[in-house]
């Protein structure tokens, strides 16, 4: 199912933008360090399929995340020749100056709308974590390097249950106020439903209109891509992916996958939206990294392709009798 260019255009109201996230929080949870090469590789064979927007890496410290300690290196070997946008996690001011030297088109903070999950992901309090980001953003400010601003469990939280939306506007503001414009709502643990999709949205809406929301949902418990349905009534035109459906918070209990790319990008086409993206290549990319990870990976789409593809029937068995 090759990808119409014509139909690609952001300006276009039926198209979404799907981010590819799974070089960082697909492959920041693998134990077996994934070579530098095949990163690369992957990562440039999902902008020959049409990616145009992908969190890559993440700026943490090596000892933190050894999987991720070659994030300079990555960015190096990527082609930016089709003018892909590349966006990688900062914790800290270091972490900062590390991702623009690197030449990151955009970095991107972190903060729970939970203190319990804040405290277990940074070992911070909210307001210490949202007072550090001021560095980052002056790190960024003066290499001219837009911030996005993500809020984890923001639509649960597996240590403390319910998530209210003015728990999440409260991080919104913040970022708001730090001259963030874009905010990324996180469903880490797979606990959004679409209530609580409605909700949050609705009320970062209306509390502060002037953010471009995006959405990241896990498939812990199986309705990620319903999430995006509600997602997409409510008007968000951006949203995370990961490649096969890699991912998964590692300080957060019963963490899942993330919504698997080829299926969003499926669901998306199927429902007359545009993405600019080739879903037969990217299911072979999935198929590819299911090889590279050594064990079967969630995707559905890159088993089963595509609603209408044909398939020859001597493939198939005759009922007998």
């Amino acid at each position: 199912m090759r990808a119409d260019d014509k139909r690609a255009d952001p300006a276009n109201e039926r198209f979404i933008e799907v981010v590819e996230v799974g070089p960082r929080d697909g492959f920041q949870i693998e134990r077996t360090f994934i070579p530098t090469s095949e990163k690369i590789a992957i990562i440039n064979a999902m902008i020959e399929a049409g990616v145009r927007r992908l969190e890559v890496t993440s700026f943490v410290s090596p000892r933190a995340v050894p999987q991720l300690a070659d994030a300079a290196e990555v960015l190096a070997g990527i082609d930016r020749s089709k003018g892909a946008f590349l966006t990688a996690l900062v914790p800290n001011p270091k972490g900062a100056e590390r991702a623009a030297e690197a030449g990151i088109d955009a970095m991107v903070v972190f903060c729970s709308a939970s203190e319990t999950h804040n405290a277990k992901n940074v070992n911070r309090t909210i307001a210490e974590s949202l007072a550090g980001f001021r560095e980052v953003v002056a790190v960024a400010e003066d290499a001219r390097i837009p911030v996005v601003g993500a809020i984890a469990t923001a639509f649960g939280c597996p240590f403390e249950g319910e998530v209210p939306p003015d728990a999440v506007v409260r991080v919104a503001r913040a970022y708001r106020d730090l001259g963030i414009r874009q905010v990324g709502l996180g469903d880490t643990t797979g606990m959004a439903t679409p209530p609580t999709v409605q909700s949050a949205v609705r009320a970062l809406a209306a509390e502060t209109p002037e953010l471009e929301i995006g959405l990241h949902f896990h498939n812990t418990r199986g309705i990620g891509l319903a999430n995006v349905l509600v997602g997409l009534a409510e008007g968000i035109r951006r949203y995370d992916a990961s490649i096969a459906g890699l991912g998964g918070c590692p300080f957060a209990a019963g963490a899942t996958g993330n919504i698997c790319t080829e299926d969003l990008v499926y669901l998306l086409q199927e429902s007359g939206y545009q993405t600019g993206i080739d879903l037969d290549a990217l299911c072979a990319i999935a198929r590819r990294v299911e090889r590279l990870i050594g064990r079967p990976l969630p995707g559905q789409v890159m088993k089963a392709g595509p609603r209408l593809k044909r398939h020859a029937a001597d493939e198939v068995a005759t009922a007998a009798g």
